[in-house]
């Protein structure tokens, strides 16, 4: 008789979603990664794992993923569109899809975990670290789309456990987001935004999908929202100086303007209008990279889910700096 446990893995070919792949079969759980039929899925090849190449919106081939299914792990979303539209339909009308045939299986699914983001929430004001139950304000449509994705899970959880973790800036091997500022770095140049001191939380993916797991198998969670953070925050001139012994690179350090990084995202954003893909920086994201502090408390994931930040800054770096060097890709 097989008493392996299965999980069910949206966005399970991307970044944070592979890494989460890996936990669970290390934990000798089956894994079962819906995917779309042009999905890219090197960072599943190899492995022993299960494909549904269905999508989001096919509940047809959903029934088939969550038939005997414990867990369901929704990490896929949208996190850049041209048009609102294209944010809220990724995020919001995705998850209601696998929530409406998730219901169908409420007598087998243990717990279905929506992953959120830190800009549900919004930034930090005053140093004021945010926490769970504090007011949303989130400041770009992303944010507001994860917003709209967390309150439309609410509203299921009087009838499957749900839980919901909001993930603040994450890195590590496999990024492709915040590797852009190793590469920057390794090139000699260290860019940072503003002329104030900038604090985030950042963690690294492992810790990320840890504290996932946890969440997602413990019985306490349903109905509740979780940070996974780091225990710690950071400046970006922490980040430099480690970054810096690290990669044994002692980069031209220049600080941007908020201005001037304005004038750049509105000149990619107007650019990005004659192209078939949205502009990495524009205007909300400006916003974003503008404000004084994103950094969030853990504390509660730490008293209920027995979650610890494992992976330091200094370790999280130089393993993720590690690999992209093996990768060619520094």
């Amino acid at each position: 008789m097989n008493n392996k446990k299965t999980a069910v893995v949206t966005g399970a070919n991307g970044f944070v979603g592979s890494h989460l792949v890996d936990l669970l079969l290390e934990n000798n759980y089956i894994v079962r990664c819906i995917t779309r039929k042009s999905s890219d899925l090197k960072w599943l090849k190899g492995k022993d794992v299960q494909i549904f190449d269905s999508g989001l919106m096919d509940k047809d081939g959903l029934r088939k993923a969550f038939q005997g299914a414990d867990y369901i792990y929704h990490v896929a979303g949208v996190v850049k569109s041209k048009k609102p539209e294209g944010y809220f339909h990724g995020n919001v009308e995705t998850t209601r899809a696998l929530l409406e045939t998730a219901i169908e299986f409420k007598d087998t699914i243990k717990k279905f975990l929506v992953v959120s983001s830190q800009t549900a929430a919004g930034p930090s004001y005053n140093g004021k670290v945010i926490k769970e139950d504090d007011p949303y304000n989130p400041i770009t449509t992303y944010g507001r789309s994860k917003l709209a994705e967390e309150e439309l899970a609410k509203s299921f959880m009087d009838r499957l456990p749900i839980t919901i973790c909001r993930a603040p800036a994450v890195f590590g091997e496999r990024d492709t987001e915040i590797f852009i500022f190793f590469r920057t770095f390794n090139k000699g140049l260290m860019t940072t935004i503003g002329f104030d001191k900038k604090l985030i939380s950042l963690i690294h993916v492992n810790d990320l999908v840890k504290g996932f797991m946890l969440a997602a198998e413990s019985e306490k969670s349903a109905g509740q929202t979780y940070f996974i953070s780091s225990e710690k925050y950071y400046t970006w001139d922490e980040i430099g100086n480690i970054t810096a012994k690290i990669l044994g690179k002692n980069p031209v350090k220049i600080k941007v303007p908020h201005s001037i990084v304005y004038t750049i995202a509105a000149i990619a954003q107007f650019i990005a209008k004659f192209s078939s893909k949205p502009a990495t920086l524009n205007l909300e994201k400006a916003r974003d990279l503008t404000r004084n502090a994103w950094i969030c408390d853990t504390s509660k994931a730490i008293r209920e889910l027995n979650y610890h930040q494992s992976i330091q800054i200094e370790e999280g770096i130089k393993r993720t700096c590690e690999w992209y060097k093996q990768q060619g890709w520094l």
